[in-house]
């Protein structure tokens, strides 16, 4: 398991991370620049994730990204704006207005646009507006219809750029319609198209009760389909976005050890929402706590772990990890 990987991170991890309580964040607001100058801080880290309309547009495009080149790093990922603006309220791609629909595909486009330009070749939309908050206030059958007609459009209009749906149980809808890795899954194979495929965050795969190792595996098994990555942590009630590896510490060291064993060799990119915490330290914790678990991996070793896999056995499974974890007496 001794390899190089790949560290990123929303860019929103070194800002002012507001809430609904309050707004304006809890520390100063800074520019884009100062996030930057945070970032390139962070050991480890050699990407950055931009949001489409908020960091990068198709005029400060050039200027974006010899500012990223500038601080050490390169763009790892953009992300289609389809949450944050009030028109987005009643849907993005599955919305009722086609007037809607049609920006929230060109959105998507022009991120697209601009992964191609920078040779990012990569968006991440995330739908989280589409979804619903009431029994009877939605037309299941055309949503899902508009979902992967919206997608199918997109994959078709730049195959070089690979789309990487994010999923999420809820928020800000009671029920988000692309929720679950199932879901993602039959989305993904519906829309049948090599550059689509899912974002795998593990607080969202955790706010829906997933075993995140069982949700590798099984976009491994449906078609390769594990593209991109978030990590973060939260008590799974909610999408606290946490420092990587401060409540699901073995889920976590299951998980990387089931994406060493698919073969994933994409970013680790950390999305995470320090909203009292010092970003660059969240981010700097978050990878060495990547870092240090890769290390117990090791020094377990794999074949003892598939040993122990295969075998089915709890409480042997127990033991490895106690003797990996703990130290002797």
């Amino acid at each position: 398991m001794d390899k190089e990987r790949k560290f990123s991170a929303i860019a929103v991890v070194f800002g002012s991370c507001g809430d609904r309580y309050v707004l304006e964040g809890y520390s100063p607001k800074v520019s884009f620049a100062e996030m930057l100058e945070r970032a390139k801080k962070v050991p480890d880290l050699t990407g950055i994730e931009l949001i489409g309309g908020w960091h990068l547009h198709r005029d400060n495009a050039q200027e974006i990204v010899k500012q990223v080149a500038d601080a050490g790093l390169q763009v790892s990922m953009i992300l289609p704006e389809l949450w944050s603006s009030a028109k987005w309220g009643l849907g993005s791609f599955a919305a009722n207005d086609e007037k809607v629909r049609r920006e929230a595909v060109d959105e998507v486009k022009q991120a697209m646009d601009l992964a191609a330009r920078i040779e990012c070749n990569a968006v991440c939309p995330w739908l989280g507006q589409d979804g619903y908050d009431y029994c009877f206030q939605i037309d299941y059958l055309k949503a899902w219809d508009r979902l992967i007609k919206g997608l199918r459009e997109c994959a078709d209009y730049l195959p070089t750029v690979k789309i990487a749906v994010e999923y999420k149980i809820k928020e800000p809808r009671t029920h988000c319609f692309v929720g679950t890795v199932g879901k993602a899954i039959l989305l993904a194979k519906e829309v049948n198209r090599k550059n689509i495929g899912v974002t795998l965050d593990i607080g969202h795969a955790l706010e829906a009760y997933e075993n995140m190792a069982e949700s590798v595996a099984l976009l491994q098994q449906f078609g390769h389909l594990l593209f991109h990555l978030h990590l973060n942590d939260n008590y799974r009630l909610w999408d606290d976005d946490m420092i990587v590896g401060s409540v699901h510490t073995i889920e976590l060291l299951e998980l990387l050890y089931w994406l060493d064993k698919i073969g994933y060799d994409g970013w680790y990119s950390l999305d995470m929402f320090p909203y009292r915490e010092n970003g660059q330290k969240a981010a700097t914790e978050a990878i060495e706590w990547i870092k240090g678990l890769f290390r117990i991996l090791d020094k377990i070793g794999p074949e003892n772990i598939e040993k122990v896999i295969q075998q089915g056995d709890a409480t042997e499974a127990m033991k490895l990890l106690r003797q990996g974890l703990l130290p002797p007496k």
